[in-house]
């Protein structure tokens, strides 16, 4: 009766329109109180979820990211992958592919990557011909990168919602192959799709053109470097290779190119401020929420659940991958990270599945969710940028949703995709 009251709070709070975290926070102090537990519980699980020393990278990541965002990096990442792939068949498709995977290694963001890449290349891919769904819907699936490319805060999240054992480092490291294969994925979609309706390219530049426009987005780049090259090396904890490569990030946009006003400054600190307030209520609330799903054992039920219905590793996979893609459509990304977790991962972990690949597996699948309706909020922010109905954008998209699901079924059932780097490395 405990878990219906847990669960019915919650579902009933959500269809109210109360935010997830508040929904979570509500349905646990219910269900404490049914329980006749002290309601203090609640706050003491609360606390004791946001008390991880992990959870300090979090904040220095999203304010490097957004000062990335305000300090025109993004405009010199474009420029750099305009020379370099611009030339093939809708080459604007594949500039944006490509600046989504550079820009998302610096930002940790798809929203960011959105509101920087879509803000230029939308607009310019309007203007060379290109459908108006072509171009959100490449921005709005490529945008995903920035969640499985590391640096990622998401990728922090996991490994606290995973109650330790979890390696950042080797996390940091599954991904990239992953993210390169993703994007790969949605470039031949891009492709094929540019030579359908026959975009055009762009003429190639030279090869001088190419190293000078690297030149300039290195600098860039090498925020990505210090915040992973950190803590792969040992020289930095996670939270420490954050704040240097934030310090990093506001020497280079402030000092170096100087493309950093006082108000894009006070921007960045804001908006770093709200995104780190959000992340941080929701991890609190849903420790407490998560507390009572294992004191009803709902992993254990649910691994016992699955297991009577197969003993297929593939099958079983697979299921979990649908529940997540469904979860993924109606509720937000963190927030399922933080339920899911420590639910789906014990299941894995029997199947012989290593928790970075799982890891992989889930950010995958969900950043999937964040370009679908109803609860997609990369596709809603993709589709203002782009000024388009969302009905006119999911008309068009579903090759690249084929592409994404190819790349998710790779990191699913072949570990070498995502644990063939670290291992090279030996973590």
């Amino acid at each position: 009766m405990g878990l219906v009251v847990l669960l019915g709070s919650f579902a009933a709070t959500l269809l109210l329109g109360v935010p997830v975290a508040f929904a979570m926070g509500i349905s646990a102090a219910l269900t404490f109180w049914f329980e006749g537990l002290p309601l203090l519980m609640t706050f003491q699980r609360t606390i004791s979820g946001i008390s991880a020393f992990s959870l300090l990278a979090i904040p220095f990541f999203i304010f490097a990211g957004e000062l990335m965002l305000h300090g025109g990096i993004a405009r010199k990442l474009v420029n750099f992958a305009g020379t370099l792939v611009g030339h093939v068949r809708g080459g604007l498709g594949s500039v944006n592919i490509l600046s989504s995977m550079l820009f998302g290694g610096i930002s940790g963001s798809a929203i960011a990557d959105i509101s920087a890449l879509g803000s230029l290349l939308v607009p310019a891919m309007k203007e060379r011909g290109y459908r108006a769904d072509y171009a959100v819907n490449v921005t709005v699936t490529s945008s995903i990168a920035g969640i499985v490319i590391p640096p990622s805060h998401n990728m922090i999240i996991f490994a606290i919602a995973a109650g330790g054992g979890v390696s950042i480092s080797k996390l940091f490291l599954a991904g990239v192959v992953p993210g390169i294969l993703m994007c790969l994925c949605l470039a031949i979609a891009a492709y094929v799709l540019a030579i359908r309706h026959n975009y055009p390219s762009e003429t190639f530049p030279g090869w001088r053109a190419v190293l000078v426009a690297a030149a300039e987005s290195l600098p860039g780049l090498v925020t990505a470097i210090i915040i992973i090259g950190g803590v792969l090396s040992g020289v930095f904890t996670v939270t420490e290779s954050g704040a240097f490569g934030a310090l990093y990030a506001l020497a280079l946009t402030g000092i170096v190119y100087r493309s950093l006003s006082r108000e894009d400054f006070r921007l960045a600190v804001v908006n770093s401020v709200r995104t780190t307030a959000m992340v941080m209520i929701l991890i609190g609330f849903a420790a407490s929420f998560a507390y009572l799903l294992a004191l009803y054992q709902v992993p254990a039920q649910l691994s016992d659940t699955l297991l009577s219905l197969t003993q297929n590793k593939i099958l079983i996979l697979l299921m979990i991958n649908l529940m997540l893609l469904v979860l993924g459509m109606i509720m937000d990304m963190a927030a399922l990270i933080l339920i899911c977790t420590p639910i789906f991962l014990p299941i894995a972990r029997s199947l012989g599945m290593e928790p970075e690949q799982f890891g992989i597996m889930l950010l995958v699948n969900l950043g999937l969710g964040l370009c679908t309706p109803p609860v997609g909020t990369c596709l809603f922010v993709g589709c203002v940028v782009g000024r388009i109905r969302i009905e006119e954008a999911v008309r068009g998209i579903w090759p690249f949703y084929i592409a994404i699901a190819g790349a998710l079924l790779l990191v699913t059932y072949v570990p070498a995709v995502s644990l063939g780097l670290p291992g090279l490395l030996g973590l």
